[in-house]
């Protein structure tokens, strides 16, 4: 049993030992610019009881699920057929790399310059930014996949959607979770970038707004909000799916 807990106990005594040492900094320096975790809880509180987190929050969630799964989609089969075809990935990878080496500033910028401050234009910056990183990833992914184990499908006749199931998906997950898991810590920040330059609402603009205003503790606040969300994604949403798809091992 303890063997079982250990990583639990570990994991708490790590968070409070964290909470301590904020405590203590914000003790000594007594200054507006690092309040206590107290005084930031109770501003989380207060931001969750009259709504204006929770409204703000759930925007944002709704441009990061949107954008992560058009660029996931996009990147896997991109990625697919580029590491399958290998001329076309001679073609196409010297666009991968400019992609890959655009500043998400730029493209952001870009994005509202082109198509204005609509929507449609953030949801498109973010994409922009995300989606040659899941490209990049699958591919490699697709050129490690075992040549025996596709020549076994093609002479028991699988056909195509059952090649892609039972033997390129179970090679392909791992390379799928890194790319989904580097997505959302990814896409989260470039999320806030776009709010915080061409949205009227969700985190990235209300963090604007209280840097503003040199609120600190609201900024803090709001921050826990969000990592506490990417987390419980983790932990309810990512991790089941992995001990599922490797159910088989």
């Amino acid at each position: 049993m303890s063997i079982i807990y250990r990583p639990a106990i570990l994991a708490i005594l790590s968070i409070a030992t964290f909470l301590l040492l904020w405590q203590g900094l914000a003790y000594s320096l007594d200054s507006v610019t690092l309040p206590s975790p107290l005084v930031v809880i109770n501003v989380l509180i207060t931001e969750i009881t009259t709504g204006e987190l929770p409204h703000h929050l759930a925007i944002t969630l709704y441009r990061l699920l949107l954008s992560f799964s058009i660029a996931m989609s996009l990147g896997c089969i991109i990625g697919i057929i580029l590491g399958r075809h290998p001329q076309l990935d001679y073609f196409f990878d010297n666009w991968l790399v400019i992609f890959l080496n655009i500043p998400a500033l730029v493209a952001i910028i870009l994005c509202y310059v082109w198509f204005g401050l609509v929507e449609s234009a953030a949801i498109l910056a973010v994409v922009i930014n995300k989606l040659p990183n899941v490209i990049v990833t699958i591919r490699e992914g697709t050129r490690a996949l075992d040549p025996d184990l596709l020549d076994m499908a093609k002479c028991y006749h699988f056909s195509r959607m059952k090649t892609l199931r039972h033997v390129i998906w179970p090679q392909l997950h791992p390379f799928f979770m890194a790319a989904t898991r580097s997505g959302l810590a990814l896409i989260w920040k470039i999320i806030l970038v776009v709010e915080m330059l061409g949205r009227s609402d969700g985190m990235g603009y209300q963090l604007h707004l209280f840097f503003q205003l040199f609120d600190v503790s609201s900024i803090l606040a709001y921050t826990i909000a969000f990592i506490t969300i990417i987390q419980a994604i983790e932990l309810c949403i990512l991790k089941p799916l992995d001990r599922h798809a490797q159910r088989w091992r």
